[in-house]
């Protein structure tokens, strides 16, 4: 009696597991016909039970359910999972892992599920980059990244999936991961050299000048006729304080490019910065004459007038003699006169800009400018009371 009892109690238990076991074919049954919902129901059940809590079949419909809701437009179903396709992959993984035999594997070569699942990755980073959500665009990004690095991989590789890793790891501040992205798109002479100076520009995030310098410097025997080397030089000069440096590329650019304003009006800050008025007008001038419409020109070269005229009335208050002074101040008042035109065509291409208004503001109080003093007083006053 106590045999017959024991293999009525093995019976029963080989009965639950196959019970259990039914779940996760339910399961995958209700996900082939779209009912996903309770295909979750099933696997959760199944993920509870001692007896497929551990099994391989079931983190592979839990895979399959993953996917399929990502792909679903039900919001009720697509709010399943947090991060379906995340889940998916440590799913499959987590299959493959407790299955001895490769069936798993099999499966998810002759399925082409890792395909799928890649290319839903590199849909859902895209989605999160232009969402302006770096981390999880990086997230996505990465499976994507191992993915294809995978033996069980068997589509072709998508070498924009590292420089979309660096972007999106540049934009979430998490430079090192950016550095190694952008190595590998340089390896694999993707986007050409563009990894160079996004590597540049990310070694200069992490506040080491001397590997973005040595990253461009490195570029004239690689990329000989790409003159965005050399701007990329004087760029990383300027952020970086080497101004020395950066006008002596400048000069360089100059001789190649002799009507690219950018060059002039790179040139003009840096010496407007210096408080080198004099050497800074010409250039902004220069700029000026090749392209006028761009209110950064302007008001840079109606700041150094108004600055220079500044420091010429600090000047002649020292002055004792009565007729020199006044000399002083009168030539002074020429100079801040020469920057109104600047200035006002700067308030002209952008007339919210605060600064040009009140760099207007003073100007036309100095020049006795009655009229517009009003107005441009009125359109402050305004601005400050809201």
């Amino acid at each position: 009696m106590k045999k017959f009892i024991l293999l009525i109690a093995a019976v029963s238990i080989s009965f639950g597991a196959m019970a259990q076991k039914g779940k996760v074919t339910s399961a995958l049954n209700y996900i082939d016909q779209g009912i996903l919902d309770k295909a979750k129901d099933a696997i959760d059940l199944a993920l509870a039970n001692e007896s497929t809590k551990d099994w391989f079949n079931t983190y592979f419909a839990k895979g399959k359910l993953c996917q399929a809701t990502f792909d679903s437009k039900d919001p009720k179903i697509k709010a399943l999972y947090p991060d379906p396709l995340a889940e998916a992959y440590t799913a499959y993984q987590k299959a493959m892992e407790l299955d001895p035999k490769g069936t798993v594997k099999k499966r998810i070569i002759t399925g082409s599920i890792y395909n799928n699942l890649a290319i839903s990755l590199y849909n859902q980073g895209s989605t999160r980059f232009e969402a302006k959500d770096y981390t999880g665009a990086l997230q996505s990004f990465q499976t994507q990244i191992k993915i294809t690095e995978s033996d069980i991989y068997v589509g072709a590789v998508d070498t924009g999936m590292y420089y979309n890793a660096g972007l999106a790891a540049v934009n979430s501040a998490k430079y090192n991961d950016a550095i190694k992205y952008f190595e590998k798109c340089a390896e694999m002479k993707y986007m050409g050299i563009s990894p160079y100076f996004q590597m540049s520009e990310t070694y200069l995030s992490l506040g080491d000048t001397a590997k973005a310098e040595s990253v461009l410097t490195g570029l004239s025997s690689k990329f000989p006729n790409d003159k965005n080397v050399t701007l990329q030089l004087i760029d990383l000069y300027i952020k970086s304080g080497k101004n020395e440096e950066a006008q002596k590329y400048i000069k360089v650019a100059k001789e190649n490019d002799p009507n690219n304003f950018s060059l002039y009006f790179a040139a003009g800050i840096i010496f407007l910065n210096q408080n080198k008025y004099d050497e800074a007008i010409p250039e902004l001038i220069k700029s000026i004459e090749i392209k006028g419409d761009l209110f950064d020109t302007q008001y840079g070269l109606g700041a150094a007038y108004i600055n220079k005229a500044a420091e010429m009335f600090k000047a002649a208050n020292e002055i004792m003699d009565v007729k020199k002074y006044s000399d002083a101040i009168d030539q002074a008042n020429s100079v801040y006169a020469k920057a109104l035109p600047y200035m006002e065509k700067a308030h002209e291409l952008k007339p919210d800009d605060v600064y040009a208004m009140r760099s207007l503001q003073e100007l036309y109080y100095r020049l006795k400018m009655t009229d517009k003093y009003t107005v441009i007083k009125a359109k402050l006053d305004a601005i400050d009371k809201k």
